[in-house]
């Protein structure tokens, strides 16, 4: 106990430390967009909720620059939001474009703060059997971004994916219904981007795996080397087992809409569990197996990893098949850092620069650094960028 007040006295005082020369942001959540589009015949119309924050940064709209954007200031930058906006999406009919025209700019809450709910239509020049989709907003800005699409046509509902890697899809209206492995593999790439490229998530992970070739003892060392491979990829096994079956658990309650927790909390949480499974490598604040841990701390990252899919409302049918995908994706990435890390790690097990930077210093790293993560998401603060 007197070791994890320690902990807690010192990430409050680093919050009180950088918080005088920290300015306002939103309670963190990976960049994304939700884009929806009705086709009707030659006709389509579409509904585009961008995150304000990401608008911020991309085009400026906190006029006077006291971290909170207004309507008024978000009024004022309407033309350059829209035409910002829509020259990130082209749609095209066998070639032909479908000019874009904006409408309505409304403003909505999503799990993770305000977004602009930007209107549009579009005419193309024929009948639309196959849409193409070109999507490149805000990746000039953020490789990082997603754009979560919905596509209605014909009573039926298909969803996909675009990344900075992924910018050009096409999709058959007709057989909009029964292709559905397109729309399963799209999950999955965000399932497995949503562990490659969500710090904290990976993070977490490492803190897990740091250990796993290693076993404390009484030692003046601490730690010595397992003797086998065996031992350790048991070990790793049971924590990423027990993690997989946790965060699936709550990701599909969340989800569906049985258990929510508020976005802020879940992600200030998150960011504590890192801080804990990191600092439990220095100081063994938990002596349970860390297979427990894991499953402990896997329900709340479910919580996280929800957000992107509630926010997209699918319909119930395609809800879970897009929780299949993004679970399977998600493990198809934890997989492979496990792949990735583990032989190494089994190699270096036994040299005193593992032992001493890459778990003692890399996990007083990452606890440093989800001291901030804690700081920025439970305060709404920035303090690195």
């Amino acid at each position: 106990m007197i070791r994890i007040y320690r902990l807690l006295t010192f990430c409050f005082m680093l919050s009180v430390t950088v918080l005088t020369f920290a300015r306002r942001a939103e309670a963190h959540k990976p960049s994304d967009s939700y884009l929806t589009l009705r086709i009707a015949g030659t006709q389509v119309s579409g509904r585009w909720d961008i995150a304000l924050r990401d608008l911020d940064h991309a085009v400026g709209l906190d006029a006077d620059g006291d971290g909170a954007i207004t309507w008024g200031e978000l009024r004022a930058r309407h033309g350059a939001v829209r035409d910002y906006v829509l020259n990130g999406l082209r749609l095209t009919v066998a070639g032909a474009l479908c000019p874009l025209h904006g409408g309505e700019q409304l403003v909505v809450s999503h799990s993770d703060g305000a977004y602009t709910s930007l209107t549009f239509s579009a005419t193309c020049p024929a009948a639309i059997s196959s849409l193409a989709i070109a999507y490149d907003l805000f990746f000039d800005v953020d490789r990082q971004h997603r754009g979560l699409v919905r596509i209605e046509a014909g009573g039926a509902t298909r969803s996909a994916t675009f990344s900075s890697t992924t910018r050009e899809q096409t999709f058959d209206t007709v057989g909009l219904r029964v292709d559905s492995s397109a729309q399963l593999a799209s999950f999955v790439r965000l399932g497995m981007h949503h562990i490659w490229e969500g710090y904290d998530h990976l993070a977490f992970l490492f803190a897990l795996l740091l250990p796993s070739v290693l076993r404390r003892t009484a030692s003046p060392r601490g730690w010595e080397p397992v003797l086998a491979f065996r031992p350790a990829l048991v070990d790793v096994l049971k924590i990423v087992t027990a993690f997989t079956v946790a965060h699936s658990i709550t990701l599909s309650l969340s989800a569906l809409g049985i258990v929510r927790l508020p976005s802020r909390f879940v992600e200030s949480a998150i960011a504590a569990s890192v801080v804990l499974a990191a600092a439990n490598n220095v100081f063994p604040l938990v002596r349970q197996d860390r297979w427990f841990y894991a499953f402990a701390l896997g329900l709340l990252h479910g919580f996280g990893f929800s957000a992107t899919l509630m926010d997209l409302e699918l319909p119930r049918d395609t809800l879970v098949a897009t929780l299949f995908g993004f679970n399977l994706g998600v493990e198809i990435g934890q997989s492979a850092v496990v792949a990735v890390f583990l032989p190494l790690a089994y190699a270096a097990r036994a040299t005193l620069a593992y032992r001493r930077i890459a778990l003692v210093g890399g996990s007083i790293a990452v606890t440093l650094l989800a001291c901030i993560w804690f700081v920025e998401r439970a305060f709404l603060v920035k303090l690195i960028s």
